[in-house]
């Protein structure tokens, strides 16, 4: 064998595992960007002097953004170019990380996170497309999709720890300063490193669905979040009233559209609705519960930003672990997902009452056991997000899955206010804990239950 062809195979050897890891930085970056205002919620809104509404948008604007372009980015990634729609996404993170970096008002400091939340919605589905594209089918696959969903834990288990350590130090405006470098460090790597990926044939852009679902899901998001803070108010029952008017007006659209920007026969997949509702479920019951976690410690027993960092970590590396390790776990991605909810339900029994004590020990392995189904779940919905969907739009794929799980974040956190404001923090902790309880152990039956159905409906 000459030289050219050892060089040829062990360049084609390389390659997917090169994408893969330059990729994956993209979920890493976004989590951590997303979390890193969960423990410093407190000073950074005393600093900005919000009212009463200002905590809410602090923390949950960046959703909105993510959750109103996700789709809309997987499409325009397959149609224009995956790597292209990467490379957008990290350069309007830079510039949106400075600006939230030196606000000095709630208003420019949320404008800042939105635009951040529709920059990560880009990278996320791009880069899961990119994956997508270099492992088509195969254990591989499965191996890479196990990877890359690792670093959603791993993404979620730096923010915070990041965060409260340099508002310790210096201020909570530091961490604004990094995620601007690291996301100007990426894009100089992903555009020497990455190689361009469309589909063969592009559809033309779909603006009437691009128009009716982005402010769809921008005016249910905004409902939602100003919905927290009294569900009776105008502003909430407006919000509601014209994100039902718009979804539904998309959905009568997109029916008649040769060329849509999702297809709608995809909810009859039974894989696509396990990824898509599991997605939506793991935002609801698991990152809205775990995102109002450091907030109930630090009112209810005076932890600092810090100590709730390193809680918090409990869960969020076993994650990441776990995510690591799942493709020696011998289960099709839809048996992963349902163990998962599994053990987050069981790991969640932990925090029964932690509203009204605290016991370190029952809270700890709680995180743990939860934290290891979380790792599943990740590996196995991001497996499912590009494997229910036509090999030409994985990067819609990523992008519907992660719309269902930022909504689902959304409406839990509304979900977990209610509860407290409803009960106060003790009861209402125990209520919202319960719930996901329930919504997690309900998810791993119908999960279970549909995968095992097509598993049949498959056989010859």
């Amino acid at each position: 064998m000459n030289r050219a062809s050892v060089r040829h195979m062990k360049s084609s050897i390389t390659e997917p595992t090169r994408t893969l890891t330059v990729a994956s930085m993209a979920p890493l970056l976004v989590l951590t960007n997303y979390t890193v205002p969960m423990v410093t919620l407190p000073r950074t809104a005393q600093d900005l002097g919000a009212g009463p509404t200002g905590p809410v948008w602090i923390l949950g604007s960046i959703a909105l953004g993510l959750s109103s372009l996700l789709l809309v980015s997987g499409g325009l990634a397959d149609d224009y170019g995956r790597r292209r729609v990467l490379l957008a996404g990290t350069g309007v993170l830079a510039v949106a990380s400075l600006v939230a970096a030196v606000s000095t008002a709630v208003p420019l400091f949320v404008a800042a996170r939105l635009v951040q939340g529709g920059a990560s919605a880009a990278m996320l589905a791009a880069s899961l497309g990119i994956v997508g594209h270099a492992y088509p089918s195969g254990t591989e696959r499965v191996r890479a999709t196990g990877r890359y969903g690792a670093m959603i834990g791993l993404g979620t288990a730096v923010g915070p720890l990041v965060s409260g350590m340099l508002a310790t130090v210096t201020s909570w405006r530091a961490v604004y300063w990094l995620m601007a470098a690291a996301a100007v460090a990426l894009a100089a790597v992903s555009a020497r490193t990455l190689e361009e990926s469309r589909a063969a044939e592009p559809r033309r852009f779909d603006v009437p669905g691009v128009v009716l679902l982005t402010l769809g899901v921008a005016a249910l998001l905004a409902g939602v979040t100003e919905g927290r803070l009294g569900w009776s108010r105008p502003v909430v029952e407006i919000a509601l009233l014209v994100a039902v008017v718009l979804i539904a007006a998309f959905v009568l659209v997109e029916r008649r559209r040769g060329e849509p920007l999702i297809d709608l026969e995809l909810f009859r997949r039974p894989l696509f609705l396990v990824s898509t509702g599991g997605a939506l479920v793991v935002g609801a019951a698991i990152v809205g519960l775990l995102s109002f976690l450091p907030s109930v410690l630090q009112q209810a027993y005076g932890m600092t930003p810090m100590t709730t960092a390193l809680l918090f970590f409990v869960w969020s590396g076993t994650s990441f672990v776990a995510s690591l390790l799942t493709r020696h776990v011998r289960l099709a991605a839809g048996g992963r997902l349902a163990s998962g909810m599994v053990l987050t339900a069981l790991g969640f029994c932990g925090l029964i009452g932690v509203g009204s004590s605290l016991s370190l020990p029952m809270v700890l392995a709680g995180l743990l056991v939860s934290g290891v189904g979380s790792g599943l779940i990740n590996s196995s919905i991001t497996h499912l997000a590009i494997e229910s969907v036509p090999a030409h739009r994985v990067s819609m794929g990523s992008g519907a899955n992660n719309t269902a799980r930022y909504i689902g974040s959304s409406l839990g956190a509304a979900g977990v206010a209610l509860a407290v404001g409803g009960f106060g923090v003790q009861e209402g902790a125990t209520v919202a804990v319960v719930a996901c309880i329930a919504l997690t152990g309900l998810t791993a039956v119908v999960a279970l239950g549909s995968t095992r159905a097509t598993s049949v409906a498959r056989r010859p």
